[in-house]
């Protein structure tokens, strides 16, 4: 018997040594690499076989590697061709004058598709106008033959449960696009363009402007122009959260741009619908307000779901493009906010309550369906932003191997990053695209690194793949370029 067990054991052994060997070779050569912490697990994705693995039921903090699990359940849970809903309702049709005496309402239903992202994904940068579905919506309304509107224009994201910021997301994220607040009133990823354009001479007060051009943050400039010189600029929150404070230096005649997160979006898609019924000849009597669910109102979330009343008189709606073209951004392009909102939305379809903790109930169950032990990972989030999740190389190699399985196999793959070709991947494995074909998704916070998906070299068979890498010091440029030598030497070479 025990021979038998070697005679079978022999062929793993014989790939794996040298494998290891290789893997170890590359590392060696990097001091970086060499205090790091590694994870990593190969598996042949036809025969299941374990083709190398170092540390892999050890955790790891995955960053954007998340989002392979939140996308996943969301597919698995609402299918592809799933879609979200915006509407605008009254509690009254307008009267033959076309007036509402109450407030109108501005309704989220999660929708991350409020931009001017191009849908379905295509590579290059963004243009448009990201307050289009507003301006759409807004037609609608004055279409429906409203003319006057005696109370408030509410943003409503009650939706979900207002809770903007998951835990280990770091408070300086909060400023920027990347760790914008997560609601289910979005629009134009509920961030702003701030622009900095410095002086004609030195001296000159330099001017700030802001793309969509909406009044909404109070700005404190303390921005100096310069005749030469290296530029810098610093922004913070005042002690109001729509107050921002500006300060630095920039030499004379050049410009600075920065994506700043909004504070409260349900406000903003408020003050940018009233706008816009405005400028379409609706008076409106009432301000912009918000309207949030907040924690301690979960159970009447959970009673309202359970037992629907009536939503209103609609005056209008949008409906997204479907589900799966939603999670192809989110992967291509590692969005965190569009994840956070699957999560929520998954959450609240299965467990009629859109929140993060339910979402996280439901991926639990997921997981534990799919054969994922609950001892290789902890979520804190859907994103992959908060420093507190943790998962194994084990938990990513075996949610790969089950989707690649899946009824939805053929658009899971579709989600995923090409080397060389296109989204976070796109400037990576460049050279190697002809002889391997890498669909992998990224992931990056300070001091963390990774790369999890499918690997397929000419003449080799398919590889699923999780490279983790914590606690680096030295250039995150240095860590990937690691990760895709053994990436491309594992699919290509073993």
């Amino acid at each position: 018997m025990r021979a038998l067990f070697l005679f079978l054991l022999l062929p793993a052994l014989t790939v794996a040594q040298p494998l290891a060997r290789k893997v170890e070779e590359i590392l060696a050569r990097s001091p970086t690499a060499q205090k790091a912490h590694w994870g990593m697990r190969f598996v042949d994705l036809e025969t299941g076989r374990i083709l190398y693995e170092r540390n892999g039921d050890r955790y790891f903090v995955p960053a954007s590697n998340t989002k392979l699990f939140s996308t996943a359940l969301a597919l698995a849970r609402l299918g592809p061709d799933y879609r979200f809903q915006t509407r605008v309702e009254s509690d009254a049709r307008p009267d033959s004058q076309g007036r509402i005496e109450g407030d109108i309402r501005l309704v989220g239903g999660g929708d991350p598709t409020m931009s001017a992202r191009a849908m379905p994904y295509k590579k290059g940068p963004i243009t448009g106008n990201p307050l289009q579905a507003v301006e759409e919506l807004a037609d609608q309304v004055a279409a429906a033959g409203v003319k006057f509107i005696g109370g408030d224009v509410v943003g409503d994201d009650s939706a979900y449960v207002w809770e903007p910021y998951p835990p280990g997301w770091s408070e300086d994220d909060t400023k920027w696009e990347y760790g914008a607040p997560v609601s289910a009133l979005t629009i134009n990823d509920n961030a702003i363009r701030l622009r900095i354009s410095a002086g004609a001479k030195p001296g000159d007060p330099p001017v700030i402007s802001f793309e969509p051009a909406v009044e909404y943050y109070f700005v404190h400039n303390y921005v100096r122009t310069i005749a030469k010189g290296e530029g810098f600029i610093r922004i913070d929150r005042g002690s109001r959260s729509r107050e921002l404070e500006i300060s630095g230096q920039l030499p004379v005649r050049t410009n600075a741009a920065y994506l700043v997160a909004l504070d409260d979006p349900a406000l903003f898609a408020a003050r940018v619908f009233r706008d816009a019924l405005i400028r379409r000849g609706v008076t409106v009597r009432g301000r912009a307000v918000a309207r949030h669910r907040r924690p301690m109102e979960v159970e009447s979330l959970k009673q309202a779901v359970a037992k629907p009343s009536n939503e209103g008189i609609v005056l209008a709606k949008r409906t997204s493009p479907p589900l799966v073209e939603i999670l192809q951004v989110i992967n291509k392009v590692s969005q965190n906010l569009h994840a956070e909102l699957v999560l929520r939305e998954t959450a609240r379809v299965r467990r009629g309550i859109g929140s993060a903790q339910a979402g996280l109930e439901e991926m639990k169950q997921f997981l534990q369906e799919l054969g994922v032990s609950p001892d290789d990972c902890r979520f804190e989030d859907g994103s992959g932003l908060s420093r507190l999740t943790i998962v194994t190389p084990r938990a990513v190699t075996t949610l790969l191997t089950k989707m690649a399985m899946s009824q939805h196999a053929e658009a899971w793959r579709s989600l995923l990053p090409i080397g060389g070709v296109d989204g976070t991947l796109e400037k990576r494995f460049v050279e190697e695209a002809a002889n391997v074909t890498v669909r992998a998704k990224t992931g990056t916070l300070s001091h963390v690194a990774g790369l999890s998906g499918y690997a397929e070299g000419k003449n080799g068979a398919p590889v699923i793949f999780s490279i983790l890498v914590n606690n680096f010091r030295g250039p995150s440029s240095e860590v990937r370029s690691l990760i895709d030598k053994i990436t491309v030497w594992i699919a290509s070479g073993r």
